[in-house]
């Protein structure tokens, strides 16, 4: 992988939507999206979708435009206060295959102006997931030590109690407290402008590769 798919332009013209978040400022630069943002991130998902693959077969890396691994720029402003139309970030997921009526660990990569990330884990898991891997962790507390092996993020909503049913005084009680359960590492935009950035990114995944094992076995998939 020598191929640079992620460049600065990328990250000015993120910048200058989130100044100009409108429909006809879009459409005027529209052809900037799809030259410079869009289609080098499709490319990219290709790139690493082999790696990926051979991470786990599970994990899905869709290049296509519309329903892939590549999320809708447009925002969904029906029910937010927030009208304006555009996200002013670029996020790539590779989720689990097992479909939409399970929920699966995946990665997502995030791409923005001064932030830039890769996340590997659930967020937010239904009800059902969750308390599966409530479970787990009480059933495995050594495999669920042995899967982390980068600190969960702190950032992710947890409950002010125990969840009912779990004993407060478990060692892993913060742990069973959360509603979330990613891990992340941080780039910087020079890191993803580079050429090996692609391997950077697989590798950090590669990385995370335990805790995605757990999490998948938590809620019966294979990883």
């Amino acid at each position: 992988m020598t191929t640079t798919f992620v460049t600065p332009e990328l990250f000015r013209f993120l910048k200058e939507l989130r100044a100009n978040n409108e429909r006809t400022w879009f459409e005027a630069n529209k052809a900037r999206y799809l030259g410079r943002v869009r289609d080098p991130m499709l490319d990219f998902v290709a790139a690493v979708g082999p790696k990926l693959k051979a991470i786990s077969p599970h994990i899905v890396a869709d290049p296509r435009p519309s329903g892939g691994s590549l999320i809708r720029i447009y925002r969904d402003t029906r029910f937010s206060r927030d009208k304006t139309p555009y996200k002013t970030n670029v996020g790539l997921r590779f989720g689990h295959g097992a479909g939409k009526d399970i929920h699966g660990p995946g990665y997502y990569l995030h791409l923005a102006p001064g932030e830039v990330f890769m996340a590997a884990g659930m967020w937010r898991p239904d009800a059902d997931a969750l308390r599966a891997i409530r479970e787990a962790i009480v059933k495995n507390p050594q495999g669920w030590k042995r899967a982390q092996r980068s600190p969960l993020r702190h950032s992710e909503a947890s409950l002010r109690r125990p969840p009912r049913g779990f004993d407060p005084g478990h060692p892993f009680i913060e742990d069973l407290k959360r509603t979330s359960f990613t891990v992340g590492r941080q780039f910087t935009e020079r890191e993803a402008c580079s050429p090996t950035f692609p391997a950077r990114f697989v590798q950090a995944c590669r990385a995370e590769a335990p805790l995605m094992k757990f999490l998948a076995k938590a809620v019966g998939l294979s990883f």
